[in-house]
């Protein structure tokens, strides 16, 4: 796919913009996607991936976030004036995965070699970051929008129906929008960070430290050290930031353009990429034709509180580390953004939770098996056993989600009883909704209906992690960014529910 005149302007090429590409890429969207440095940033910043981003990129296809990131080293605690250790200990708690959560464990990937595995994941759709390439300003209408552009010196007028700014701190989207950035500045507190290379007898292993603190490193430690090479360094003045909405008209931001803070709790990142996924196929499917823009207010309607109970938290953990100079708040299971959730959008539907029964909003939350509403994280479900087909096959649930279509669950005693509810689907596009049937035992299947999957809990997985009871009928509708939309018992229940998403449901 090689568009001449692509509808949706990324202005920044780092994760967050990236992931916004391929998002919308994976719709069916042509993008352009520019960066106005010259050449890939280097240096291992933002690290950091907690599990619901590594279920982000598995739903993206991205596999390799998981499979090459490292996992994360123990901290060394010595003896002040030595090297006699006095404790090992892990910076995250090490859990093991479950069928509900396959993605427990944290990764630590640089920057640097993730943007390498996005950009090639965007050349699979013939687009390429377009370096050296910077956005001077944007003029919008009902109809679209006019962006000036420069490279080499040289101006360019680009004409796009959308514009996503994924450009940083400094965003220059952000400031011709016009958008608040509300907050506080702590010029007491810099926090210094880097890549350096060293070597010293009795160090067991490289170690990343920066240039500002060599003689500290050096005066802490009882051997020579050698000091090889700096990598990257940056200084950061800890700013805690964030935007008053995440979009006007037809321009967005995300990211770092969005909202800033300490990096501590290495949530900064993996919020931006989140932000961006839930962006991306709200705008492909308006894009298309097949929803209202009015769908797109959600995602700052969605996102807000999520960034700002996010700012709470990392400068909570600021706080304490700068007090007691112990990272223990690190190892809290909130910072794995499991419990993330969407309860309050206006666009999620639970037709098992009264009014009565929710709680007050806490869109961070923590994961709680025992629970389970419209909103939040759809669970995985493994060793499903796909039946009616040639051949028996076993699979996943997270297996069927992806970013282009919404996937109905039909839990139900048998097929039969599921076949009111998949005559719903029928008017609906067949590339943007998808179903599946979950049985609890292969002898229920006859053949009156044909859904897109039949599948059996052989586990009991899946009637585990969506607390299913057995004999009842239950669907839910996960959207593309695998959260669930709806939790509702039956027909009905999924048109009320695809009323608030499509046009025309």
């Amino acid at each position: 796919m090689n568009y001449v005149h692509p509808p949706v302007l990324v202005v920044g090429a780092g994760p967050v913009g990236l992931i916004a590409a391929l998002t919308l890429l994976q719709n069916g969207i042509p993008v352009r996607i520019i960066e106005k440095d010259h050449h890939p940033r280097i240096g291992q910043r933002g690290a950091g991936t907690w599990p619901r981003s590594l279920e982000v990129y598995n739903f993206l296809g991205v596999s390799e976030v998981n499979s090459l990131g490292k996992s994360a080293p123990p901290g060394r605690w010595y003896k002040p004036g030595t090297l006699e250790p006095l404790k090992d200990s892990l910076l995250v708690p090490h859990l093991e995965p479950t069928p509900a959560i396959p993605f427990h464990a944290p990764k630590l990937m640089g920057q640097q070699l993730l943007d390498v595995i996005l950009r090639r994941h965007l050349e699979k759709f013939s687009c390429s970051v377009e370096m050296g390439t910077e956005l001077r300003s944007f003029e919008q209408c009902d109809e679209g929008v006019t962006a000036i552009l420069a490279k080499n010196g040289i101006s360019e007028t680009f004409d796009t129906k959308w514009i996503i700014g994924a450009d940083g701190a400094k965003s220059i989207v952000r400031k011709q929008l016009g958008l608040t950035f509300l907050g506080e500045s702590r010029d007491d507190i810099q926090i210094v960070t880097g890549d350096i290379r060293l070597t010293g007898v009795g160090l067991d292993r490289v170690l990343r430290a920066e240039e500002l603190v060599f003689e500290t490193i050096a005066s802490l430690t009882l051997t020579e050290i050698t000091f090889n090479k700096v990598v990257w360094m940056g200084n950061f003045r800890t700013n805690i930031r964030m935007v008053n909405k995440f979009s006007e008209g037809r321009v967005f931001v995300a990211g770092d353009a969005a909202h800033v803070h300490s990096p501590m709790g290495g949530q900064g990142l993996n919020s931006g990429v989140q932000d961006a996924f839930n962006l991306g196929w709200k705008l492909a499917l308006v894009q298309k034709g097949l929803a209202d823009k009015s769908l797109l207010e959600t995602y700052s309607a969605e996102r807000l509180p999520v960034i700002s109970e996010m700012l709470e938290m990392t400068t909570s953990i600021l706080d304490k580390a700068t007090a007691s100079g112990k990272l223990s708040a690190v190892q809290s299971p909130i910072l794995y953004m499991l419990g993330i959730n969407c309860r309050f959008s206006t666009v999620v539907l639970d037709e098992f939770v009264t009014s009565v029964e929710r709680k007050p909003i806490n869109a961070y939350g923590v994961l709680d098996e025992g629970h389970l509403e419209a909103g939040d994280r759809a669970p995985d479900a493994s060793n499903m056993l796909q039946v009616g087909g040639a051949e028996p096959d076993t699979m996943t649930l997270f297996g069927l989600y992806r970013p282009w279509y919404h996937t109905m669950l039909v839990f139900a005693p048998s097929l039969a009883d599921a076949t009111l509810i998949l005559g719903a689907l029928e008017a609906y596009d067949k590339s943007v909704v998808r179903s599946a049937v979950i049985l609890p035992s292969p002898a229920s299947v006859t053949p009156v209906a044909s859904p897109d999957l039949v599948l059996f809990d052989r586990e009991g997985y899946a009637y585990s992690a969506y607390l299913v009871e057995a004999g009842q009928t239950k669907v839910f509708v996960i959207r593309p960014d695998g959260v669930i939309g709806a939790i509702v018992h039956g027909a009905e229940g999924v048109k009320k529910y695809f009323s608030n998403i499509f046009l025309d449901a």
